[in-house]
């Protein structure tokens, strides 16, 4: 089983070993917090990714578990394709952040596309995943207000 980039309640969002999605749900929280008018975000915004939300990660492994009988990986995903500019886009929106997003190109891009064929998962053991990315992310950002006291 090879899962795409996950994301959800309980991940990590330390702004130094965090993954995408948590660090700007991290930077657009603190930013509305200290009454920021912009933002710093990595690289141009031009890579893509695909993301799948925590919960859809593990009805996936389950229904491999229970129906999948072979040796060969199988990737699961969402299918749905972000750029990384949407991405930052989308998050200040759902956290509420109306300030600028200012892109620093002096930092790193990352590769220009990560996106899997789940073609697979859907065939061999009917996955497909189930919440919507917006409504994933709802789901995160409120997770991370709670348990982080913002």
């Amino acid at each position: 089983m090879l899962p795409v980039n996950l994301y959800g309640p309980g991940d990590n969002f330390d702004l130094e070993s965090s993954h995408v999605i948590p660090a700007l749900i991290r930077k657009c929280v603190d930013a509305i917090r200290r009454g920021d008018d912009q933002l710093v975000v990595w690289g141009d915004g031009s890579p893509t990714r695909e993301f799948l939300y925590v919960d859809d990660a593990a009805e996936g492994i389950l229904l491999a578990a229970e129906h999948y009988d072979d040796t060969a990986p199988v990737n699961i995903g969402s299918s749905f394709e972000i750029s990384i500019k949407e991405l930052a886009e989308t998050i200040a929106k759902v956290t509420g952040f109306h300030g600028k997003l200012v892109w620093d190109t002096s930092k790193p891009n990352g590769q220009p596309r990560r996106k899997l064929d789940v073609s697979k998962a859907r065939e061999a053991f009917g996955f497909t995943s189930t919440t919507s990315f917006e409504a994933g992310l709802e789901t995160t950002i409120e997770w991370y207000r709670e348990n982080y006291s913002v």
